[in-house]
């Protein structure tokens, strides 16, 4: 083997999904986005289903996914990404149709949307990024804050007399009739990586098999927003947010 034979990309072991298009990450150092968006392109291309899926993009850092997942993409009002995507599957029933939302858009302004999409059962996959607070708008507390976790609105930390308690809005999902698979992942090492992936195509195929709902919970690091380096975040999320949101399937039917 000569060394042009070695240095062509058609020979190295790994290579970027052909979903994902050529723009450049703007994602912070550390933010798990960008191996989420990796993850979904990588799942589309291996299911060859490019063509028959449709992503609903709300406001926040999920926003800009339609800048990097080549697929169809409806843009959804702030918290509307589930009333959107219920509209998509219903008319569009062969298509895959799965929501892109980070917490403060999914359990704050969408909780209405997010809680009676599930109720009625509808056949969409919720990819739901939590990293306990308001990323693009300034690091804002959100409803999956944890307490005494300090954020621009909660500067001396979350307190539960005056804010209340962490929102669990995955496990209360998870009482639901309508909703069959709800799961609790994070991208954080190669081996939750591995287990994320398997989650979100379990997510993509429920929603051809008429199941009904399924929410793929993402436990994320804010590098910016928790004002940390990448490393630090990581520790920090292992240490605090997995005991308030532990990883493993909360329901599977």
């Amino acid at each position: 083997m000569n060394i042009s034979d070695i240095i062509n990309p058609a020979n190295l072991v790994y290579q970027k999904t052909k979903v994902m298009n050529d723009t450049p990450m703007h994602y912070c150092p550390g933010c798990s986005h960008g191996v989420v968006h990796k993850l979904i392109g990588e799942i589309i291309e291996e299911m060859d289903i490019q063509d028959k899926t449709i992503g609903i993009a709300p406001v926040g850092c999920a926003v800009l996914a339609y800048n990097f997942i080549d697929i169809d993409w409806q843009q959804a009002a702030h918290g509307r990404a589930p009333a959107l995507a219920t509209a998509v599957k219903r008319l569009l029933p062969d298509r895959y149709v799965f929501t892109y939302q980070g917490d403060g858009d999914l359990a704050a302004i969408g909780t209405a949307e997010t809680i009676h999409a599930c109720n009625r059962g509808e056949n969409i996959t919720i990819i739901f990024i939590n990293n306990g607070i308001y990323g693009m708008t300034g690091g804002q507390m959100a409803p999956t804050t944890l307490k005494g976790m300090k954020s621009s609105t909660s500067p001396h930390g979350r307190e539960v007399p005056i804010n209340g308690y962490p929102l669990n809005i995955s496990n209360l999902l998870a009482q639901m009739e309508g909703v069959c698979y709800v799961t609790r992942q994070s991208v954080h090492t190669m081996g939750s990586v591995r287990k994320a992936k398997k989650a979100i195509q379990k997510g993509f195929e429920n929603s051809m098999l008429n199941k009904g709902t399924s929410i793929i919970e993402i436990v994320s690091t804010c590098s910016a927003g928790w004002k940390m380096t990448p490393a630090e975040s990581n520790n920090w999320m292992v240490e605090n947010m997995f005991p308030e949101y532990p990883m493993g399937d909360l329901k599977n039917i």
